[in-house]
């Protein structure tokens, strides 16, 4: 376990160390040690993009009343005449029986469309001696002063006002602003994070006198100019007032008034906390049986959950037009008790806002949503905790994929990368959905790219040259797969030279000389061809190592570059597929009328010297040593023997795992000691009985040959023969009549001796 360790460390540390820096940049950033301003604003497409992937579901509690082109187009062009105004404040209040209906509109000034107003300078100036005609006037105020008809209609209803706050220069008070929330002497000397105003556009004192409440509907639009937060509460002098939305909520919960709630643990604060905004936990709305709170932000606000692409067609709420309302023609089943808000849709009226979810969103509409959120009590927040969350995140992250992703290949590399993100994302939005949670995102998932980008990089500008080389250098002398193999960890292989126990293999193709005279130069090449390409395929598609071509002949070795524990194995198992191979060439050669081919192969095992070999000139990865030099010897003389295969004694020990029939105990050329030789017939669970007995025969006959007990060997290979007419069987016959003549000395071995190659 520490050995694998070490090696991951020697691997790996260079990507480990980058993948801690870039973890370190990202905790930096998270804390505001570092420059965020593009972060922030990235986080802020996120948020943006959790609302614009739900579904929008209507809400039939809330009822935009829409002065909308049909209502225009009826009733004229806005502003209406007061009356009309009167006549939909009493169909939306008594007719409809509204719970609420909140003015996303402002009658700051008179109205004058009756003459009401010029009647009454004349009655006071030209005609002020007429006195039937200022009885008259008196007469008709009921109906001519229209103002007077809306604050009628609006006494004793559930109506909220709505005003405009301005700190523009030159602004100036304007209208009667409602009664405050609570003052300044109400906080007990606590200051609160709350917008400040210096003027206001309110509506006609007799009209906010007679409505319930009123609220004021300016929006904080964020930096890019998009509105994602709604303050609840401004102050305006020593007052502070409610936001429209708040007070229409209010009023249709029938909550008497609003106030600050700080947090409970003020022996925990010291006295400059108490005054600042961290200590202000909500605002409470009195309502019954027990009070609703609302959490607020920085300046009092609060994040405006979208519900919806706004308008008639979102599908949030449903819309009306204003003329059925005063005309009576809506159904009930889709108005009555409902909350109605009096805004516009019309582009020339100037109410479209630019929100997360569409660039020109009803501004009555963002009310409406902020409304829905404070009767469900289902506000999104960005926690206190946020900036520890995103460095738990971040550290996470940057733990996982900066110690996995070094050391997985590309495809898994991908998978993990998009498998964090999509992890990371999906509990980010389950967190927004189901806890109303808004946390952050961008530098976590800014950091899964870097990681993983740089991880990329670091194998294509570091990896790459190496895993290139191991191609180039091993390309043609092994299997693509090992190659790839190979190719995962570069570093382990070279072609430097070392001693190491391998198994090699020589083969050849027997009377090649008749087979090259009997075709044609461009038959030939194609025979050599396929035959060279069909043992070259068999040799690497059992992870062997094709050393060269010699002319017809084939040198391979198995357990270099790419270590095999059962390299002998995989050898012998190769042999015995070349000559399967072999049988299938022929067959195909036989319909070309080729002649037939026939191979024979020597294995051996043993210590051989493996790298880079040559001059300065060429070089080649090849084999070098006794062992190589026993393999080829054993290859030239299967024809003796009259075997396809011929292996030595360390590769039979070293491949337990097949059936063998020993052939001779021989000394060739260039050796002193004297090496059993055998045949591999079949993998020993594959081998058929009859030839096993005939093996048992065999290797009985062979110890009376070599306890010269002639007659008994020459029986038991002339039974064998009468089965099968084996080359062998003739050639110990032969030395069998041979011995009978001319008897070997008394210090004989049974070793044959071959003195050439």
């Amino acid at each position: 376990m520490l050995r694998r360790l070490r090696q991951a460390c020697a691997k790996y540390w260079g990507r480990w160390l980058l993948a801690l820096v870039l973890t370190g940049v990202a905790a930096s950033q998270v804390v505001g040690m570092l420059p965020g301003e593009w972060v922030g604003r990235l986080d802020l497409f996120f948020y943006d993009l959790r609302m614009r992937v739900v579904k929008a579901e209507l809400d039939p509690r809330i009822v935009i009343v829409d002065i909308d082109e049909k209502s225009i187009a009826e009733i004229g062009r806005w502003p209406w005449s007061r009356d009309v105004v009167a006549e939909m404040v009493r169909q939306m209040t008594q007719t409809y029986q509204a719970q609420s209906v909140g003015f996303d509109v402002v009658f700051a000034e008179p109205d004058t469309s009756s003459g009401y107003t010029r009647l009454e300078e004349l009655a006071k100036g030209e005609l002020k001696d007429v006195p039937q005609f200022t009885r008259q006037l008196q007469s008709l105020k009921p109906q001519m002063d229209y103002d007077a008809r809306l604050a009628e209609a609006l006494k004793g209803q559930p109506v909220v006002m709505g005003y405009n706050l301005s700190n523009e220069a030159g602004a100036i008070a304007k209208g009667q602003l409602p009664a405050p929330a609570f003052t300044v002497a109400d906080l007990g000397g606590r200051r609160l994070d709350v917008t400040h105003w210096r003027a206001y556009g309110a509506n006609l004192p007799q009209l906010q006198q007679a409505a319930r409440s009123g609220g004021f509907f300016n929006p904080l639009p964020d930096e890019d100019g998009l509105i994602r937060a709604v303050p609840l509460v401004a102050q305006v002098g020593d007052n502070f007032y409610e936001s429209l939305a708040l007070a229409t909520a209010r009023v249709a919960l029938n909550g008497k008034r609003i106030k600050p709630v700080f947090l409970q643990n003020d022996a925990v604060l010291s006295d400059e906390q108490l005054r600042d905004y961290g200590a202000l936990d909500s605002i409470a709305v009195d309502v019954k049986p027990d009070p609703l709170f609302i959490p607020v932000e920085r300046h009092l606000t609060t994040l405006v959950t979208y519900r919806g692409r706004g308008g008639p067609a979102g599908g949030a709420f449903r819309y009306v037009p204003a003329v059925d309302v005063i005309r009576g023609r809506v159904p009930h089943d889709q108005l009555d008790g409902r909350i109605m808000l009096v805004g516009t849709t019309v582009p020339g009226l100037n109410d479209l806002r630019a929100t997360p979810v569409s660039p020109v969103y009803p501004g009555v509409e963002v009310h409406a949503n902020l409304i829905a959120s404070i009767i469900d009590g289902d506000f999104k927040q960005r926690p206190e905790f946020a900036l520890g969350y995103d460095m738990v995140q971040i550290l996470v992250i940057g733990l996982v994929l900066g110690i996995l992703l070094p050391m997985l290949g590309p495809l898994m590399s991908i998978l993990l990368t998009v498998a964090a993100g999509a992890g990371i994302g999906a509990f980010n939005f389950w967190l927004y959905n189901a806890g109303g949670l808004v946390l952050p995102l961008a530098t976590a998932l800014l950091l899964i790219a870097a990681l993983f980008v740089c991880n990329l990089g670091w194998g294509y500008l570091f990896e790459y040259r190496n895993r290139k080389a191991i191609v180039n250098l091993f390309g043609e002398y092994v299997a693509p797969e090992l190659v790839a193999e190979m190719a995962a960890n570069p570093e382990s292989y070279n072609m430097e030279g070392e001693i190491r126990e391998l198994t090699v293999m020589f083969s050849d193709v027997r009377g090649f000389t008749t087979i090259s005279e009997g075709l044609q130069p461009n038959e030939l090449r194609e025979y050599i061809n396929l035959y060279l390409t069909a043992m070259s395929e068999d040799i690497r598609g059992n992870r062997g190592t094709l050393d060269k071509y010699i002319g017809d002949a084939v040198m391979a070795f198995w357990g270099a570059p790419l270590e095999l524990p059962d390299h002998a194995a995989r050898a012998v198992a190769t042999a015995l597929k070349m000559q399967q191979t072999t049988i299938a060439l022929n067959q195909e050669f036989v319909k070309r009328n080729w002649p037939p081919l026939k191979i024979g192969i020597g294995l051996n095992t043993g210590s051989m010297r493996v790298g880079d070999m040559g001059s300065r000139i060429r070089k080649a990865y090849t084999v070098m040593g006794d062992a190589v030099n026993l393999s080829s010897r054993l290859e030239s003389i299967t024809k003796v023997y009259g075997v396809g295969v011929l292996v030595g004694q360390a590769t039979r020990d070293a491949a337990p795992g097949f059936a063998y029939r020993e052939l001779d105990r021989v000394r060739v050329k260039g050796k002193n000691e004297p090496v059993p030789i055998f045949e591999p017939l079949a993998p020993d669970s594959e081998l058929d009985a009859g030839l096993r007995a005939d093996v048992e025969q065999w290797h009985a006959a062979l110890v009376a040959l070599r306890a010269q007990r002639w007659d008994d060997a020459e029986r038991a290979i002339l039974a064998l023969q009468e089965k099968s007419a084996h080359g062998l069987y003739a050639l110990y016959l032969e030395r069998i009549a041979r011995y009978r003549t001319d008897p070997p000395p008394a210090d004989w071995d049974g070793v044959t001796t071959f003195d050439t190659k």
